[in-house]
């Protein structure tokens, strides 16, 4: 089989991807390893940034997301018993984000691509890339227990931190930088009506929680444990009563509202960036490039980000001949993604208790929060980082 740019993942990366070069006129073919139904039904995190919402919405795969998604103009952080918004409408020029969840993403962009008789071959397992240092890479995959080869000018490594893609690369030609947190969410999925209509962030004596949601009927909670938590020493009882203890605030009626637990798991937490993204034909996106801790919410909106720096690289090379784009495809990336991680970083930092804090260090985070819903200049630091920073100034 043969194409202009052979995709591997059928994630928000590799779908979207392929939907910007469709527009640009450019053919390309995703292999993914999952079956479509396991792929449309992969619970990720769903705060889209405001730059992102107007890029789907423009490019045809966001009139769902419009009549569904929930619009947020502010987040609340919580501390010493009492609640602070940080008014993003205000702080960043009117901006918001979406609640959307990923997965909803992914089967609007697959809906898109089908609709369209674009290829996305599910159930391919990429087992290596061929020559990515030449002009003719390769991918060779596996599908219905058969060898196949997909040629192409381009290979988009889409296929996520365990992909085979980025362990492509020959040894010494990457850089890593990363930094693994000694605490994981425990999450949970609720049949409830979310307490808040705003995302609630809390930093507690005990630790860290937060109130999200995916619908007007479905919340979405999280409660700081250690990464290697025991599921079988969390009833739902014990979830909800931490839940109860970390987010409700002293002097006021509002209580946390329970509902059938749906869903359960822990999230790791860890910061990871590889440098560069690229090597020959071979250019990483997303998850296989980099991941942030989900505090800052900025998974999905970086690896969009990727794609949309890639998918103009890719026009210029394929249809002007222009390689300087594609040559300068990392540089333009992880300019993003660094000033990603650092405010994914302070968030995490600021609202999560650390086994070694001393009480220095916990007054000092609460000091810390007491100057951020206090500040202007402060709140609109965390205001413009979290709606997204414009793609031009990135």
């Amino acid at each position: 089989m043969r194409t202009e740019v052979g995709i591997v993942g059928a994630g928000p990366a590799g779908l979207m991807l392929a939907h910007l070069l469709h527009l640009e006129g450019i053919e390309s073919v995703i292999l993914e390893a999952r079956t479509r139904q396991y792929v449309e039904e992969r619970i990720r995190a769903g705060v889209i940034e405001q730059w992102v919402r107007d890029l789907l919405i423009e490019t045809g795969v966001g009139g769902r997301m419009e009549r569904e998604g929930l619009v947020h103009h502010g987040i609340e952080l919580r501390f010493k018993g009492a609640g602070h918004r940080i008014d993003f409408a205000d702080l960043a020029g009117g901006r918001g984000v979406t609640v959307y969840g990923q997965h909803e993403v992914v089967k609007d962009l697959i809906a898109a691509r089908l609709a369209y008789g674009g290829e996305i071959v599910f159930e391919a397992q990429a087992a290596s890339l061929q020559d990515v240092e030449t002009d003719k890479p390769f991918i060779r995959y596996r599908k219905d227990g058969e060898e196949r080869e997909l040629h192409c000018d381009v290979i988009a490594g889409c296929d996520g931190f365990h992909g085979i893609c980025r362990p492509a690369v020959p040894e010494g030609v990457l850089s890593f930088f990363e930094r693994v947190y000694p605490f994981g969410w425990l999450g949970i999925l609720a049949k409830a009506p979310p307490a808040s209509e705003e995302l609630i962030y809390s930093s507690h004596d005990e630790g860290f929680a937060l109130l999200s949601m995916r619908s007007p009927e479905i919340s979405r909670l999280y409660i700081q444990c250690h990464p290697d938590e025991d599921l079988s020493q969390w009833p739902d009882e014990r979830v909800w009563s931490e839940l109860h203890r970390r987010l409700e605030t002293t002097g006021d009626d509002w209580h946390l509202t329970e509902g059938p637990v749906l869903q359960k798991g822990v999230t790791a937490m860890r910061s990871f960036v590889v440098e560069p993204m690229q090597h020959g034909r071979l250019f990483l996106t997303g998850d296989a490039a980099h991941i942030v801790p989900p505090t800052g919410a900025k998974g999905m909106n970086l690896a969009i980000a990727d794609v949309r720096v890639l998918s103009r690289a890719l026009s210029a090379f394929l249809r002007q001949g222009r390689a300087d784009l594609l040559e300068s495809y990392s540089e333009t990336c992880l300019r993003r993604i660094w000033k990603a991680q650092r405010f994914s970083w302070w968030m995490t930092s600021m609202l999560h208790r650390f086994d070694e804090h001393t009480p220095f260090d916990r007054r000092r985070q609460l000091a810390e929060l007491d100057y951020v819903t206090s500040s202007r200049a402060a709140a609109t630091s965390l205001a413009e980082n979290y709606v997204g920073l414009p793609m031009e100034q990135a």
